[in-house]
């Protein structure tokens, strides 16, 4: 269960950052609007993924995400754009991790 769900976060993480960097380009770089509409087409999926996690708290797996969301962006930077990420990018990145897995993945009693 808890691969599946890591699975889940870095597939919404590759629609939702994907998506954003389509539209990016389609208007920042003005590469036109099949770029921006691949890109809202990207982000409506990622919607659609986040509701496929095994939690059922809406509020959590999104509270979850955005820290998949920061070292996602980050990683995307490096691989798609050649950023350099500095030690304090990757520390507070790491961080954000660190805070996926205390909220997603701690023992509760409730299930």
């Amino acid at each position: 269960m808890t691969l599946r769900s890591i699975l889940l976060f870095v597939v919404a993480a590759l629609f939702e950052i994907g998506g954003a960097w389509l539209v990016w380009q389609g208007l920042r770089e003005h590469r036109g609007w099949a770029w921006i509409g691949a890109g809202v087409i990207a982000l409506g999926l990622y919607g659609f993924v986040a509701t496929l996690q095994p939690d059922a708290e809406f509020g959590r797996v999104l509270a979850a995400y955005g820290g998949v969301f920061v070292a996602g962006a980050l990683a995307w930077g490096v691989v798609v754009d050649g950023y350099r990420p500095d030690r304090y990018d990757v520390a507070g990145a790491l961080v954000c991790l660190a805070g996926v897995g205390v909220i997603m993945y701690a023992p509760r009693g409730d299930a």
